[in-house]
């Protein structure tokens, strides 16, 4: 089983848009694929009461903390056969909880909003991650995407240094597309509507899966639109991880550095 951990302290950088387009794409593609849900207010598991009868089936687990569920491991079941596990990440995760989520992963995933107080909060959950969330030990392959994006965003060229700066490979940019909340809204993901209309959106999810199965960037210089100029394989990701000494101290003077963008 493959488990890809959707993740980001901040809430509003748009996790259960990523998770549920993940999860319908595996599904899509006849993988057996389950979601397990975090966060409190369950938004995946709403996805998943309105997804059609006559689309692939994606099982939900509810792992949320709830006091009124004492049985939790129990609301936390997944099928044996499960090939691909989401995991959408409540905001604020942190300490123990932190800890449990990376244990559970294969790979994390980071998205980041363009926004200043984003990408502040971002930088110190990265450094959260890896400092006292397991990550630093974890054998969980970890990336960034830039999520809800619009290109007129007035602090994108802060959202690119940023994600150049963390010397993690950054995957896609993820536009603020209507499409994303159409297939929301449906129970769908974006892969399971008209493909005509939903070219664009495909393409950005593209670079998630293809980083899956093994293909990762070979640069973090972004274009003028905010996509990977190439995704070929490089050995500099195993390299900035190796005893995870030179990625901390880079994402310490990442974290201080950015704390001054406006």
């Amino acid at each position: 089983m493959r488990a890809i951990l959707v993740i980001n302290s901040k809430g509003g950088s748009g996790k259960t848009t990523l998770t549920t387009n993940l999860a319908s794409y595996y599904a899509s593609k006849k993988f057996k694929t389950a979601i397990m849900d975090y966060d409190p207010q369950g938004s995946s598991l709403h996805w998943l009461k309105v997804r059609p009868c006559d689309v692939e089936k994606i099982h939900g687990a509810n792992a949320a903390v709830q006091k009124s569920t004492p049985l939790r491991s129990a609301h936390m079941w997944i099928p044996e056969d499960t090939e691909i596990l989401i995991i959408d990440a409540p905001a604020g995760a942190k300490g123990l909880l932190l800890q449990e989520l990376v244990r559970k992963s294969h790979f994390i995933l980071i998205p980041v909003a363009p926004s200043s107080i984003d990408i502040h909060a971002t930088a110190d959950f990265v450094k959260e991650l890896f400092l006292f969330g397991g990550a630093r030990t974890s054998k969980a392959k970890i990336a960034v995407v830039a999520n809800r994006v619009r290109s007129a965003s007035t602090v994108y060229e802060s959202l690119q240094r940023f994600l150049i700066s963390l010397k993690l490979p950054f995957l896609s940019t993820i536009s603020d597309s209507h499409n994303y909340l159409q297939a929301v809204e449906k129970g769908l993901g974006v892969f399971e509507m008209d493909e005509e209309s939903t070219i664009v959106e495909r393409q950005e999810l593209m670079p998630i899966f293809k980083w899956v199965d093994g293909i990762l960037p070979g640069s973090l210089t972004l274009d003028d639109d905010g996509k990977v100029i190439s995704i070929e394989r490089s050995g500099k990701f195993a390299a900035m991880r190796t005893g995870g000494k030179s990625l901390i101290s880079t994402i310490l003077t990442a974290t201080g550095r950015f704390k001054k963008l406006p």
